[in-house]
């Protein structure tokens, strides 16, 4: 029988000896154990488990560690020619054996991010029906979303507490990428393991195809995904009602990730849904959390405060408005009135600063700029309201590369003597700026961070860390706090605490940096995890109050206790 048809609560069960120990007594034997990617050790059975699970004469006969096998499979990994045969090795490994793959990833996370995410991701998301392997996660269509709590009862995982959930109309800064967006639910959600410590079995990565815009995609026959026009308007809405009300059916302790939908979407499916399931969107309020997290690192680095600052975001699709947003909140909670902010945060779209006196999508107008404020300015394009407004602060979201030129950021300086200047679109192709121009632009005096990974910059003798603004500091932190409370809501309090959380974190064990270095992923989602339990205690959304007498160390101690580790468990027959 095929592995990929049977439940998995009918694979194993788990006990837990006197000891506290699990081990696992596999309901499956032989030739299929060896297919189904969360029980496999591979060459790692041992011989008693050989002899006892009917895999005698199966395997190669060397009884490896896990340790030996991780070193193999990184050799492995070294021989591909590309980052895209990487992140196609990596896939495959995680399609044989999960266990092995997070213990790989775990060790070698720093190296690998950029492989299995962004910006390698990019590549796999763009070439996925050519890659495409093994069926991994849900797929809903128009074709069976009638049938979608069948669907969901053919999903061999009985437990799931996240899903990741696109519709690939907006992936990173690429744009519609169809089917192809199933890449970035599987690759978030490997995240949400090796950083979040949420079991692979309680993770579903899901790709909600409903069309694509793109006419190259729709003529490819090689494209995997429906070859029509993208549903809009009601039933576009239809078909995510039914995905909700089948989800919460299934599986009612789960909370969905909603993933790279267009702006335009974006906000309607995150207030429409929301409160009806415990719900986030990282491109709005992950992106928001995280470079709010750095920004408030950089003004402690330049020995001053957010409120003291003069923001300029340029961008505003869902990322830019998050990052608005967050920025906003920040300001607030030091005290800063409405007026006051307006003055301080200014937001630009492809057509220049917003206004109140635009017309404008809805969800832009709680971020435009009263136009009494710009009464007298030379203009609104870019320079114009860095020079007019005496920015400080340039945070970069709109996906078009070298839009941070010199002219720009020189008159950044002019208005501080160091300048925070974050140029955060993905991926590294789609970067505002460069680092080693804006560092060279300021004689080292500019204070930078990015959404992609980028080496150290020697400029003037100094060798500058470039920190990383990848939301990864956050969504798996904030995800699984969210998991271990139980909550009813994922509330704009508790995204604002995984914000503060990362900042104290990176404050802490790097007081010269704005972000930590992506080897602390899972310490410092651990503390993001902390922090939001806390709050959804606070704001009575939590429903496990168990939690509720525990005071900030035990607390701790429980999410680390919680954390998944890639071992092995002993096999009993």
């Amino acid at each position: 029988m095929s592995h990929k048809t049977l439940p998995l609560t009918d694979h194993y069960d788990v006990k837990r000896g006197e000891d506290g120990h699990r081990s696992l007594r596999p309901l499956v034997r032989g030739f299929n154990l060896t297919r189904i990617p969360l029980l496999n050790k591979g060459t790692a059975f041992t011989e008693q488990e050989r002899e006892e699970l009917g895999l005698d004469g199966l395997l190669a006969p060397q009884v490896d560690s896990i340790e030996v096998q991780v070193e193999r499979a990184y050799r492995e990994f070294l021989q591909q020619d590309t980052p895209l045969g990487q992140h196609v090795y990596l896939r495959d490994l995680q399609d044989r054996n999960e266990v092995l793959f997070y213990a790989l990833l775990s060790r070698y996370v720093e190296e690998m991010l950029p492989i299995v995410y962004t910006p390698t991701v990019g590549d796999a998301v763009k070439t996925f029906s050519q890659i495409y392997r093994y069926p991994r996660g849900l797929t809903l269509s128009p074709r069976n979303i009638e049938r979608a709590e069948q669907a969901l009862a053919n999903v061999p995982l009985n437990d799931v507490r996240i899903i990741v959930a696109t519709d690939s109309s907006a992936i990173l800064g690429i744009g519609d990428q169809g089917f192809g967006g199933m890449a970035i639910s599987i690759g978030k959600l490997s995240l949400y393991t090796v950083a979040g410590g949420v079991g692979p079995d309680k993770t579903l990565p899901t790709e909600l195809d409903v069309g694509t815009g793109r006419q190259d995609l729709r003529e490819d026959p090689h494209y995997l995904g429906v070859k029509h026009e993208r549903l809009r308007g009601e039933d576009y809405f239809a078909f995510i009602d039914k995905f909700v009300e089948a989800t919460i059916q299934r599986y009612p302790k789960a909370i969905i990730q909603w993933e790279d939908f267009a702006k335009d979407a974006a906000f309607d499916v995150l207030e429409r849904y929301r409160r009806v399931v415990p719900s986030f969107n990282d491109d709005i309020q992950g992106t928001g959390a995280v470079v709010l997290a750095g920004v408030l690192n950089a003004c402690r680095l330049k020995g001053e405060t957010l409120g003291q600052q003069v923001v300029v975001v340029h961008g505003a699709g869902a990322g830019g408005a998050g990052v608005a947003a967050a920025i906003r909140e920040g300001m607030k909670r030091e005290g800063l009135t409405p007026d006051e902010i307006s003055r301080r945060v200014f937001v630009l779209d492809s057509r220049g600063l917003l206004t109140d006196d635009r017309s404008m999508e809805a969800y832009k107008k709680p971020l435009a700029t009263p136009k009494s404020h710009t009464d007298g300015w030379r203009g609104t394009d870019l320079l114009s309201v860095v020079q007019e407004a005496g920015a400080t602060v340039l945070l970069g979201l709109s996906g078009v590369p070298g839009t941070f030129d010199e002219l720009v950021v020189r008159a950044a300086l002019a208005n501080t003597p160091r300048p925070l200047v974050f140029p955060l679109s993905n991926p590294t192709a789609h970067s505002e700026a460069l680092p080693e121009d804006l560092l060279r632009w300021t004689n080292g005096a500019a204070i930078v961070a990015t959404g992609s990974p980028f080496a150290p910059v020697e400029h003037g003798g100094q060798t500058f860390d470039i920190g990383q603004g990848n939301n990864a500091f956050i969504f798996p932190g904030l995800g699984f706090g969210a998991i271990l409370a139980r909550v009813r809501e994922i509330t704009d309090e508790m995204v604002t605490e995984a914000a503060y959380a990362l900042a104290a974190y990176t404050a802490e064990h790097h007081p010269q940096r704005t972000y930590p270095p992506v080897a602390e992923l899972s310490p410092a989602s651990i503390q993001v995890a902390v922090a939001v339990i806390k709050q959804a205690l606070k704001d009575g959304v939590a429903t496990e109050f168990s939690l509720r007498p525990m005071d900030d160390a035990e607390l701790r101690a429980f999410v680390e206790r919680k954390f998944w580790q890639p071992k092995y468990l002993p096999y009993r027959p």
